[in-house]
């Protein structure tokens, strides 16, 4: 696979990785990300289908082979669910009959491996542009703030809120994830790609500065801390 990355994708894509290799999907995760996606990533075939049926994605990448249940047999299952994101399908098999399983299991593309992640991108903002019904949903919303993340916009009563990158992927992680509790674990592997605690205050620094930005001068704050748990984006009481 060739990282070398086109800075030219358009808009934020909200991409769910169903990937078992953990080496391939930790390199995928990175690409996307270095790009300018968001990234969910499933290790197999029963998680990637529990993510995509209560998330909303742009589109899913799927391995082929993966434990528990295979690609096509999750994307098959999809379809029949009425399911209409678009899916590429990826595969060590690569023969005319392997695809043509693939498109017909409900795959919107295939990409044999080896391949070059600038074609897998170009494939995936392909994808994203025909899109499906999920697709559409570019806007979160809780109590007063308003974060579109195609329009890279945050605001609340109506009045814009200027955010780092690392501040508004932050957010956004929270808001996909309103009314839950966010643990460090999650915000290290989905905002800072790390999968460790390095023991640094960073989480702490970055959360202090959202609210900064996000609940100062307003009477209800929206991003409270969980105490031993996380953190959370919720608007009225608990």
């Amino acid at each position: 696979m060739n990282s070398n990355l086109d800075p030219g994708s358009l808009n934020t894509m909200r991409i769910l990785l169903v990937e078992d290799d953990r080496d391939a999907a930790e390199y995928l995760r990175k690409a996307f990300r270095e790009a300018g996606h968001v990234v969910d990533h499933a290790a197999d075939g029963e998680e990637g289908l529990t993510l995509a049926l209560d998330g909303k994605y742009d589109v899913l990448v799927v391995d082929r082979m993966l434990p528990l249940r295979d690609g096509l047999s999750l994307v098959a299952e999809l379809r029949g669910r009425g399911y209409a994101t678009p899916v590429l399908i990826l595969s060590a098999l690569g023969q005319v009959d392997d695809r043509v399983q693939g498109l017909r299991a409900g795959g919107d593309d295939y990409l044999p491996k080896p391949y070059a992640f600038t074609e897998l991108l170009a494939r995936v903002e392909a994808l994203a542009r025909r899109g499906g019904p999920q697709a559409a949903d570019s806007v979160y919303k809780v109590g007063e703030l308003e974060l579109d993340r195609l329009a890279h916009r945050v605001s609340r009563g109506g009045k814009d809120i200027i955010l780092q990158p690392r501040e508004f992927r932050l957010l956004e992680f929270l808001m996909r994830h309103a009314g839950q509790v966010v643990t460090r674990t999650m915000l290290l592997e989905n905002v800072w790609d790390y999968h460790f605690d390095p023991q640094t205050n960073v989480i702490d620094v970055h959360v202090s500065r959202l609210r900064s930005k996000v609940d100062k001068g307003f009477d209800e704050p929206l991003i409270h801390t969980v105490r031993g748990a996380g953190y959370m984006v919720r608007a009225g009481a608990a």
